[in-house]
């Protein structure tokens, strides 16, 4: 590709493919890791430094107090260092996880339609039964009926 070529966008074909994607995010993480140790170093001595710098007159936890902010600031670094490389992880799931939804809603959007076109069909009438299987059927299914304990007709209670 050209960089002149005003219609040049270099992350396009990687935002456009989502194993490019994971790829091109664990690469950024794996510096960004990096970077993180070598700030966790630094903070080390930085602390060590700082805390071991007295001046005259000090009392014995004036190092300490003065060296606070300086620890402070480089650990929210590495706190951000720290989601920064979770997030890219979270991304690029979320990223694998939109091509699959991509994927499956064509046929969801079927199944959807194959149900409503279901649910407005009428159902199927099944064959009539013969009066005397009505009858003897009814007899027989007591315990179907619905009924209430101040209609309860010739049963017993339990």
């Amino acid at each position: 590709m050209n960089s002149n070529d005003p219609n040049h966008a270099p992350l396009r074909d990687v935002a456009q493919s989502p194993e490019a994607t994971a790829r091109y995010l664990a690469d950024v993480q794996r510096v960004l890791l990096d970077i993180g140790r070598n700030l966790e170093t630094l903070a080390m001595e930085t602390r060590i430094h700082c805390r071991k710098t007295h001046v005259e007159g000090d009392r014995f936890y004036d190092a300490w107090l003065r060296a606070q902010p300086v620890e402070r600031a480089l650990k929210d670094v590495l706190r951000n260092v720290q989601g920064v490389t979770k997030g890219l992880e979270r991304s690029a799931y979320k990223r694998r996880a939109h091509d699959e939804a991509v994927a499956n809603t064509a046929t969801k959007r079927k199944e959807k339609e194959l149900e409503k076109q279901q649910k407005k069909a009428p159902p199927l009438q099944a064959a009539p039964l013969n009066s005397e299987q009505e009858g003897a059927q009814s007899q027989n299914s007591r315990y179907g009926d619905p009924t209430s304990i101040y209609d309860m007709g010739n049963r017993e209670s339990a």
